[in-house]
């Protein structure tokens, strides 16, 4: 009997003491750290954040300005910012490289895909600048950029890369996919890959759908991604030991698993049984929409949870546009316009990582100046204690109105010569 009592008290005081923290969390600030772009570029957006707050930043050049879904790709280049100190990538040959989510390690290691000198046999521009020079996945390692190997096709891309040193990402086979519609650019099969000392081993898709691309991974080798065709994605999917098991969806068919954390919690998108793409967590083999959806927007969807269970991802609105950054923790979405300060000057478009810390790291727009809803500058978040005082959301109440290339946040994923390397062959 003592014993029970004593055990409903330390329950209690453990529920006391996790709805304070609980609280607490919900309140957390934020110091901004606005990472700018690259000039002559007009779009920063940071793809992979480590644990030491370093971050990986994709620097492109759309045109024209507008930045409508008419834009058009014409530059870009990768950096790795630690703070005051940036360090450009550089490519492979060509004038031009990009990356996609979770491209650095906390070793300091980077990934992402570099164009060559070489112009694509087929005329396909997987890196999509227009250019049609073949595309290759990349490792950056000790300042030096290298070319990781493909899958008997002639383009790839590295998505992600964890403490061992294990990339993940897809790669060309060199067979022409059957599922591609007519005038498809890039229309070979993609399949997911992962990359460990050089070697390259192919992932299994479900069933007979021949495509498939690697998005994550986590410390244990654990990769997520999904499985589809050139246009589709039919199942989020987790890889592990060399296996792939299908994800359960939201009703609708069509998923993507975009990160997993050393707690084998996944995050990514589905679509309910309205129709609705929903930001989705998977864990213990169960599917749970991330719902809730903030005034004129349509579709969110996760890039990113660290192991306390923190989630970032993005919105967008009726007309197609980035709307919010976002972050989920303790059943709760909370737009992060409300925690970051209004000194800022920065309105929150897409929170694309979080690391162990809390950190928080994607793009934003100018809210102020010259420049106000003209050009994207990635930012580094970090949370603090101290009241911040007013918000970005208390000063401008509605976002600014700036359409990037998003294709289309459904079900149906953008076609592979989409305008932005975000945007590739399996990417919203």
């Amino acid at each position: 009997m003592l014993r029970r009592s004593r055990s409903l008290w330390i329950l209690w005081v453990a529920t006391i003491v996790l709805a304070c923290f609980s609280n607490a969390v919900a309140q957390t600030s934020y110091k901004v750290q606005d990472l700018g772009v690259q000039q002559p570029d007009n779009l920063g957006m940071v793809m992979g954040l480590n644990n030491h707050g370093w971050t990986e930043i994709m620097d492109q050049s759309l045109d024209p300005f507008s930045l409508s879904l008419s834009a058009h790709l014409v530059q870009g280049t990768v950096r790795v910012s630690t703070g005051e100190l940036n360090l450009e990538l550089g490519t492979l040959g060509g004038t031009n490289s990009s990356i996609n989510w979770n491209g650095i390690n906390d070793p300091g290691e980077a990934v992402g895909m570099s164009e060559t000198s070489v112009p694509d046999p087929t005329g396909e521009d997987l890196c999509g600048f227009g250019t049609h020079l073949t595309c290759l996945p990349f490792l950056w390692q000790n300042g030096v950029m290298s070319a990781l190997p493909t899958v008997g096709g002639n383009n790839g891309q590295a998505s992600a890369i964890n403490n061992r040193g294990q990339i993940v990402g897809y790669a060309e086979n060199g067979i022409v996919d059957s599922t591609c519609p007519p005038g498809i650019t890039n229309n070979r099969v993609d399949l997911p890959v992962l990359w460990h000392k050089g070697k390259a081993q192919t992932l299994p898709t479900i069933g007979s759908d021949p495509d498939g691309v690697a998005y994550g991974i986590n410390n244990q080798g654990q990769a997520v991604g999904y499985s589809g065709t050139c246009t589709v994605a039919n199942y989020a999917v987790v890889w592990e030991n060399g296996t792939a098991t299908a994800l359960p969806d939201l009703g609708d068919p069509g998923a993507i698993a975009y990160a997993i954390n050393s707690h084998g919690q996944v995050v990514g998108q589905a679509v309910n049984s309205d129709g609705t793409p929903l930001a989705t967590l998977w864990q213990n083999n169960t599917v749970t929409g991330l719902g809730g959806l903030l005034p004129g927007d349509v579709a969110t969807f996760a890039t990113s949870i660290n192991n306390r269970g923190q989630v970032v991802g993005s919105s967008f609105n009726s007309e197609n546009s980035w709307s919010h950054g976002l972050i989920w923790q303790n059943g709760v979405m909370t737009d992060l316009n409300t925690l970051f300060p209004a000194s800022s000057n920065l309105y929150v478009i897409s929170a694309s990582n979080i690391n162990e810390s809390g950190q928080i790291a994607g793009m934003a727009v100018e809210t102020a100046g010259p420049q106000a809803g003209q050009i994207v500058h990635a930012f580094l978040a970090t949370p603090v204690d101290e009241d911040q005082g007013k918000s970005v959301a208390d000063v401008v109440p509605t976002h600014p109105k700036i359409t990037l290339p998003a294709a289309n946040v459904g079900k149906q994923l953008s076609p592979r010569s989409a305008h932005c390397s975000i945007h590739d062959k399996g990417s919203f």
